[in-house]
């Protein structure tokens, strides 16, 4: 049955006002993505009760320790159900081989992901960090590397999506964050891209928060957003 595209982050500081949310949306509507702030005002007990429920859950806790300890939490992640789970791509090659291998053995894989360049991060934030390359040659390293590991795919803006498709092939998955409808705001993000931009340039997933979260008709949002996009197998 084809999937939306859409994940919309639970970004609330409790689990009464993410549940309140969910009540208004389906899971053929969208992914649900459960990231630090709720994940710990709620814990763990929340992301099986909402995989139970039908949703598939990205878990965003973007995980970087040692390998052992990523793996550990990896395969913590897997036990709930979660649908996909992420590390960043900086922690190396044994963190990410060692979290791709800490799930293989699951009862329900889920997909793992390498957060590339955070798309709070542009140009000039990268040089701070002693990062000269710039955020689209440094975004397409880290994707690679990924990609040598096993994983299934990157976070990264829509404007490194393409990039990232053309090198590593149409089943390796991108997603975007950063993505804003035509009339809203960017926020805190400094690369962004509507939806439609997004998935021509070759986003397979896209997280969507404000635009929808705090939409008077959540749902209508939604239909409308999967109309113009489409849905993935």
């Amino acid at each position: 049955m084809p999937n939306s595209r859409i994940i919309v982050p639970l970004d609330y500081p409790t689990q009464r006002l993410a549940e309140e949310f969910v009540a208004r949306v389906s899971p053929q509507e969208c992914a649900l993505k459960v990231g630090k702030e709720l994940f710990t005002a709620a814990g763990p007990a929340l992301v099986s009760r909402l995989a139970a429920q039908g949703f598939r859950v990205f878990l965003d806790l973007k995980y970087h320790d040692i390998p052992n300890t990523v793996a550990q939490a990896c395969k913590a992640a897997a036990d709930l159900g979660v649908w996909m789970l992420n590390v960043h791509a900086s922690g190396g090659r044994a963190m990410l081989t060692a979290a791709r291998e800490a799930i293989a053995g699951t009862a329900q894989r889920p997909l793992l992901i390498a957060v590339t360049v955070l798309t709070s991060l542009d140009d000039p934030a990268l040089r701070e960090l002693g990062i000269a390359e710039g955020a689209a040659a440094h975004a397409a390293r880290l994707a690679g590397l990924a990609r040598d590991c096993g994983l299934d795919g990157v976070v990264c803006s829509a404007w490194e999506a393409g990039a990232v498709k053309s090198a590593h092939g149409a089943g390796f998955l991108a997603v975007t964050p950063g993505i804003r409808l035509a009339e809203g705001s960017a926020h805190d993000q400094a690369r962004v891209a509507t939806p439609e931009a997004a998935v021509r340039a070759g986003a397979d997933y896209l997280v969507i928060g404000r635009a929808i979260t705090q939409a008077a008709d959540p749902h209508a949002t939604l239909a409308s957003i999967n109309n113009s996009i489409g849905t993935r197998a």
